[in-house]
């Protein structure tokens, strides 16, 4: 028996159709059509501790953002690391234009994630909290892709790099929380309708910590591609809470997340994720000024 037939028999599930969803990285999401024209998503995490981490976080905010509503839990097996049984929400992923109206919205969305103070019992959920010693935990996630980087890229542009972040680790300005920081927010992870947010999703990487570096991967896939959007972003951002000086952050996370991309595509298959490797190994050439 396969992953999903499993998966579907433990949710007890009458399935009329069942269709992949692309763009999902780390997780295997399917769309499932029931018998009673329902929509439902099946999501098999990377790993039991992205299982745990999204089903707590989803039940905790639950009330204060629009997230798919768990329906149904799975701790999984010896062969398989669990699943979560999710609504579908009316809305589909950003492949468009952002205008600054989207924007503005995205903003609004982004503060009031951030905006959710963590309880004390949130800080021994699944849920790592990162803030108070959160230049270590930026230097534990770089170290750990390294350790990939080093095998694909020149030597040069490997010392360079490490050069690079120890002088521009001391440079962040003060941590901004402790939040909740999503880790992943980029158009794939925010549904729309009728230009209006109306949903996020994928929770797996969520941590307690800073927000400056939530904003690294908007800012590579939004706001460097269509003028305008970061002022209206930081206008509806800035009408929930205080924003940190985006351009202050943005250079070191900016490089952080090349780098550490091009080591997460060594990790997971390069022949897999070449367009994604290439594109981030440029981004780190401009970054650092080498040809």
């Amino acid at each position: 028996m396969n992953k999903l037939q499993e998966t579907i028999d433990k949710f007890k599930l009458n399935v009329l159709a069942v269709e992949n969803v692309p763009q999902s990285f780390s997780s295997t999401v399917y769309k499932i059509l029931l018998m009673d024209n329902r929509t439902v998503f099946i999501k098999i995490p990377y790993s039991k501790q992205k299982l745990e981490r999204e089903f707590s976080v989803l039940k905790r905010i639950e009330n204060d953002l629009p997230v798919p509503q768990v329906l149904d839990y799975w701790e999984g097996n010896e062969e398989i690391t669990g699943a979560l049984l999710l609504s579908a929400i009316n809305g589909v992923p950003i492949t468009e234009k952002v205008d600054s109206v989207l924007a503005f919205d995205i903003g609004v969305h982004h503060a009031k994630l951030h905006a959710i103070d963590p309880y004390e019992h949130d800080f021994n959920s699944s849920v790592s909290n990162e803030y108070d010693l959160w230049p270590e935990f930026i230097k534990r996630q770089f170290n750990s892709f390294a350790i990939d980087v080093k095998e694909v890229v020149d030597p040069s542009l490997y010392e360079l790099s490490l050069q690079y972040f120890d002088k521009q680790i001391k440079l962040l300005p003060p941590s901004d929380g402790p939040c909740f920081i999503h880790l992943d927010f980029r158009p794939g992870n925010i549904l729309v309708r009728e230009n209006k947010v109306v949903g996020i999703i994928d929770f797996e990487s969520v941590r307690i910590g800073s927000t400056d570096m939530d904003f690294t991967k908007i800012n590579r896939d939004i706001f460097l591609k269509y003028p305008g959007t970061l002022q209206a972003y930081q206008q509806g951002y800035e009408s929930i809470r205080a924003l940190v000086d985006l351009q202050e952050v943005f250079p070191f996370y900016h490089f952080i997340d090349a780098f550490n991309s091009i080591g997460w595509c060594n990790r997971r298959g390069i022949e897999k994720h070449q367009a994604f490797l290439h594109e981030n190994l440029a981004y780190l050439k401009g970054i650092l000024n080498v040809k």
